[in-house]
């Protein structure tokens, strides 16, 4: 049996409120007014696609060990490097560096979909006994646009394997058509579009009936098998056509999470699976279908295991951990699109000693320290000595992860002077529990809302990017552990 093992997902915790965004700039188009409901997820300004993977990546790990991980597949359109293996950051975060097989899958909306059903090609080979797939897009569209309106930012990611299946994979169909709705060139930053006629009418009505009756025929099965039926549109007057035409049951059609997130590019149709897989009981079976490019429909259904599933931070988690964004501008510079002055500082050459990041590539990149074999202390950075004064041995440390762990604020201030795109700076001491402390900026907060004691999560996140040279340099940020109200 192979199929989906655990599953995580990933939203951004700040959004930015549709009628907000049009207040500012729907004087440039009008017709976006209709758009102007609900929010969209917007990534903080030292997120990205491979943050979010990362986020999403942790979640997916829950109840599984790293060291069970043959393979890291990343999906996305909006990948920051175009040579250096995106999903090979995505693994060194995780802790995967070494003996891992990685591939980066983008091109077309339906990446993820696609990358899944490679996964899931080499678990049937058995070359494999275990993958992480993993989508995330941070899609842009000009101010004014309805692209702007329409899209957000998010991630989820599935572990793939043979054992402990919560929802088996049962068979695929796929179609592939060169049909040009959204295109991007190779330097563009934003997205563009055909006609929304075109798109809906010939794109999203024409070929989802293709590929979902192509899959129905091949195994010989009718829509009303299917529980929960999860498809990529996010016209709703489409939705409800395509509903009818495809004849799907009641109740089985899957939110799109258009007015909470957006559309969330190469996750989307994993995001709205993530989220299946939280309420799909043993026995149903699942439809998930991705566009862009043509089509993938993938058939699953859920198995006795989905009941005793770890619980893993999810889509529903994710929705109720939000901050609304005070302001446009502020998403504008967040996203390089508004130019503003971060001050002198930000002037420093952002050089990257690209032979040093190899010597600490596993402190940069998985925030591994070290723990002393001899009496159990926890140190970060890693240190030959241990750091318990009533132990003191020498090179009897072992790999510890940080990653992972709660640490609580020691100590914190916030820095108006320091270049950063959202002022202040703030950053502290961070101290873990059994071990290890260490200064860390903080993020997706503001400076009132912490105090000392507060308890930290670890976030990956984009530490610096480099104008010049057009690098993005990564690191750990403690993010405060919002309490459930």
């Amino acid at each position: 049996m192979i199929g989906i093992c655990s599953y995580g997902a990933y939203i951004p915790r700040y959004r930015l409120d549709r009628k907000n965004l049009f207040q500012a700039i729907g004087w440039m188009n009008s017709s976006t007014r209709g758009l102007a409901k609900g929010e969209k997820a917007v990534a903080n300004f030292d997120e990205d696609s491979v943050t979010m993977a990362v986020a999403a990546g942790l979640n997916a790990l829950c109840g599984i060990g790293r060291s069970e991980l043959d393979g890291v597949y990343f999906a996305s359109t909006t990948m920051p490097y175009k040579e250096r293996l995106n999903a090979g950051i995505v693994a060194g975060a995780l802790a995967l560096d070494g003996e891992v097989r990685t591939a980066d899958f983008s091109g077309g909306l339906k990446a993820g979909t696609t990358a899944m059903l490679t996964a899931l090609d080499s678990l049937e080979a058995g070359g494999m006994s275990k993958v992480m797939v993993a989508a995330s897009d941070t899609r842009l569209g000009k101010p004014g646009s309805p692209q702007e309106m329409i899209f957000g930012d998010a991630a989820a990611a599935f572990v793939m394997g043979t054992e402990n299946v919560i929802a088996e994979f049962k068979g695929s169909y796929s179609i592939t058509h060169d049909f040009a709705d959204h295109y991007r060139g190779q330097f563009s930053k934003f997205d563009r579009q055909w006609e929304d006629r075109w798109i809906r009418d010939l794109g999203f009505e024409t070929f989802v009936p293709e590929v979902v009756n192509g899959l129905l025929d091949k195994y010989s099965l009718s829509m009303e098998q299917f529980s929960h039926v999860i498809y990529d549109c996010h016209y709703p007057a489409a939705r409800k056509k395509l509903n009818k035409v495809l004849g799907v049951p009641e109740g089985s059609e899957q939110s799109n999470f258009q007015a909470e997130v957006g559309q969330s590019g190469a996750a989307q149709s994993l995001l709205m699976l993530a989220d299946t897989l939280d309420r799909a009981k043993p026995g149903e079976k699942i439809l998930v279908v991705s566009f862009g490019s043509g089509c993938d429909a993938l058939y699953f259904e859920a198995t006795e295991k989905i009941q005793g599933r770890p619980t893993q931070k999810g889509v529903s988690q994710g929705l109720r951990e939000k901050i609304l964004l005070d302001n446009y501008t502020k998403f504008l510079v967040w996203r390089e699109i508004m130019p503003a002055d971060a001050g002198m500082r930000s002037e420093e050459d952002l050089w990257t000693r690209w032979s040093a990041v190899w010597r600490s590539h596993k402190m940069v990149l998985s925030l591994c320290g070290s723990r002393c074999t001899e009496c159990g202390t926890a140190q970060l950075p890693a240190q030959r000595i241990c750091v318990n004064p009533q132990c003191g041995a020498v090179d009897k440390g072992e790999d510890y992860l940080f990653s992972d762990k709660l640490g609580s604020i020691a100590s914190f201030t916030g820095d108006m002077l320091a270049a950063t795109l959202n002022p202040p700076a703030i950053s502290g001491q961070v101290e873990f529990s059994g071990g290890g402390k260490m200064m860390f900026d903080f993020t997706d907060c503001d400076l009132d809302s912490l105090k000392v004691g507060m308890h930290v999560s670890m976030s990956f996140r984009r530490k610096y990017f480099d104008q010049k040279r057009d690098i993005s340099g990564y690191f750990w940020k403690a993010v405060p552990v919002m309490e459930d109200k």
